[in-house]
């Protein structure tokens, strides 16, 4: 039976209650299951939840916008190479984020919580919000004041309370925590178990793509690592399943002004962040301190994969290069792509394999920002 974990002192919770933490305040995780073969999917469902027998527990009445089902194209790319490009962008309110908030909006409604609280530096709360809006949820919003106002339009249009907090992105955290008291729910896409049960679906999704196969690799943009270990949750329980051959490798895509991930993956230790820590254009990757971080590593080293550490210029390179593939997405996602172009040139990984780029957040959310990147790219450096 599957149940709330705690990997670090073994303790369980029944998930009959919602619960975000632990009881000594950690993360808490729910084991990969059994897995799913073709003739276990919903067809009736054109969304993530033609895999809703992946989930640890009946959801009778979930909610969906038509979340999932994102097209998977191939594109030259550097030295003529043809990866697959996942168009995560185009999910309802503008990034993957829809597949762990559905689920765990759904998983929560269903448990009888109606008001919530979120931390996000933006597409994250701006998916809480429109899902609450759909499923009549009370939502309330933590946003750092750097955020791109574009996602913070979108949150308010969806009818979600605001709140921007000075400081770090820790400091939004902090101040939605603190409000979270009573009938209001925490509802973090970085703490709760239940969004990376949506996450999950990323794997499921390229497996039904592929004619129910594996890719060699999966690149892509990494906080927090929802998809990350929702990549790794799906991929292990179709490997159980004996639908795959063997685990995909996954490759996780950092910027260099923040990547705990990366130097904690080369260095050989999980550990804090010792680099010093830069504004980044990849916002959605900003998080210095990842509650996740030693499960991050422990995949990226179970699965033969790998960190990239991706320089401002080189993130403003690939997003020149995808915007003029017609693939219109915010800095983070071009994250990813730059990864591809260094682990071809570093030899990590062979043009030959099939490998998928997630691309995960739409760029009209930060389109201002986007057109004064590329025009100040375009503009001739003076000596």
């Amino acid at each position: 039976m599957a149940v709330y974990r705690d990997l670090i002192d073994g303790s369980s919770y029944g998930l009959s209650q919602p619960r975000w933490r632990s009881r000594a305040g950690r993360p808490l995780w729910i084991e990969p299951g059994s897995g799913l073969a073709p003739t276990d999917l919903d067809h009736s469902a054109h969304s993530i939840w033609r895999y809703r027998a992946a989930l640890p527990v009946e959801i009778p009445q979930p909610l969906s916008l038509g979340e999932g089902q994102t097209p998977l194209v191939e594109h030259t790319w550097h030295a003529g190479q043809r990866p697959l490009f996942k168009l995560d962008y185009l999910n309802p309110t503008g990034s993957f984020k829809d597949r762990g908030t559905i689920v765990m909006l759904s998983y929560l409604r269903d448990h009888g919580v109606t008001s919530l609280v979120e931390d996000s530096s933006g597409n994250g709360g701006a998916s809480v919000a429109g899902y609450g809006a759909a499923g009549g949820l009370d939502v309330k919003i933590f946003a750092p004041v750097s955020t791109s106002p574009g996602k913070i339009s979108q949150v308010r249009a969806f009818g979600a309370e605001v709140q921007l907090v000075d400081g770090p992105r820790e400091a939004s955290q902090d101040a939605a925590i603190r409000q979270a008291r009573g009938k209001v729910f925490y509802a973090s896409h970085n703490w709760q178990a239940f969004f990376l049960q949506g996450t999950k679906t990323l794997a499921y999704e390229l497996w039904e793509d592929l004619d129910f196969q594996a890719p060699n690799q999966v690149i892509l943009p990494v906080g927090a690592g929802s998809t990350l270990l929702g990549c790794w949750l799906g991929f292990q329980e179709l490997l159980a399943a004996q639908q795959i051959d063997k685990m995909p490798r996954l490759f996780a895509a950092q910027p260099r002004n923040c990547s705990p991930v990366e130097a904690s993956f080369t260095s050989g230790a999980v550990q804090p962040l010792t680099r010093e820590v830069k504004p980044t254009i990849a916002e959605g990757t900003a998080i210095a301190r990842p509650l996740r971080l030693a499960q991050m590593i422990s995949v990226l080293r179970e699965t033969n994969g790998g960190s990239v550490a991706v320089t401002e210029t080189e993130i403003v390179e690939a997003l020149q290069q995808l915007c003029r593939r017609g693939l219109f997405v915010e800095p983070t996602s071009a994250l990813a792509a730059a990864a591809y172009t260094k682990l071809i040139d570093r030899g990590t990984i062979s043009g030959s394999d099939q490998t998928v780029i997630l691309l995960s957040g739409s760029g009209l959310k930060s389109a201002s920002t986007i057109v004064s990147l590329l025009e100040s790219r375009a503009k001739p450096s003076s000596t």
